[in-house]
């Protein structure tokens, strides 16, 4: 059975259903690549149209991400940033912006460091929507899952292509918030996804859940973000704009001008390929 949410998260969904459309989650590495870069980017997201923000907990071994995500992630650990810092921008966010919803994204080790039920205190109060554990199967997930539930913040489970009915039946046991589709087999930033085949796994997803549908993995232009939006209730993009934020870096690793101005203009051509899709029945 599925956990009801009572986050902003479902409040976004309905809202976007309402308008006819999917949305856009824009995910990025809090800190990277600096923590003053990094909070300019954050707050300037909404603005530019992102419907839900993904903020990536940096960690030395992101394993189910690409070269580029795992070098942002890199980058703000040398930098400093840390779990705590990461709460702590979050609920700097809060207090300019009440109603996006942010989801943190990362590994369990940062948070089993941290302490578990500390670590759910402090999101809560900081204004954390949802959990994305990437090594954290349904079967393992109790140590969190329970007061996370207790707190209102969604767990939200990956689902593959790989994903079998019995194993989709395990996980969206637990799900809440949303349901994301990883659309290619591999890691971040590798491949692009396959509008057909994605079509069809959805399908195959709403079968057996009424929760919206977020697809990431292998989406990097406004074009690709639009063909998904028509199918799924949010496409997932990532990558794309942590290599943006490479791009503009100098020689020594630091903010070149542009950066923040060029993350933000790609959000805002993403954003606009979202709503100029036309949503298709799946």
């Amino acid at each position: 059975m599925n956990v009801k949410s009572t986050s902003r998260i479902q409040t976004r969904f309905e809202k976007l259903k309402a308008e006819g459309r999917g949305g856009l989650i824009t995910f990025l590495t809090a800190g990277d690549p600096n923590l003053q870069a990094s909070r300019e980017i954050l707050f300037g997201l909404a603005d530019a149209g992102a419907d839900f923000i993904e903020l990536g907990m940096p960690f030395s071994d992101p394993m189910a991400d690409g070269p580029a995500i795992q070098a942002g992630s890199l980058r703000a650990l040398k930098n400093g940033m840390t779990l705590k810092k990461t709460l702590a921008l979050v609920s700097e966010f809060r207090q300019q912006d009440a109603d996006t919803p942010i989801i943190l994204m990362g590994y369990y080790n940062p948070i089993y460091i941290y302490g578990v039920e500390e670590f759910v205190v402090d999101a809560k109060a900081t204004g954390v929507d949802g959990l994305i554990i990437v090594d954290l199967p349904p079967e393992e997930v109790d140590e969190i899952w329970n007061p996370a539930c207790e707190a209102g913040i969604d767990i939200i489970f990956l689902t593959a292509p790989t994903s079998d009915n019995d194993r989709l039946s395990v996980i969206l046991r637990r799900a809440s918030g949303f349901v994301y589709y990883v659309s290619i087999a591999g890691i971040t930033g590798t491949h692009s996804a396959n509008l057909s085949n994605v079509k069809d796994s959805i399908k195959r997803l709403r079968k057996q859940t009424d929760l919206p549908v977020g697809v990431g993995f292998g989406i990097n232009t406004p074009d690709q973000a639009q063909g998904i939006a028509s199918v799924a209730d949010a496409a997932v993009v990532g990558s794309a704009l942590v290599e943006v934020i490479d791009k503009n870096l100098d020689d020594n690793g630091n903010p070149g001008p542009k950066l923040v101005d060029s993350v933000l203009c790609l959000v805002s051509e993403l954003a606009l390929g979202v709503k100029q899709s036309e949503k298709v029945n799946v």
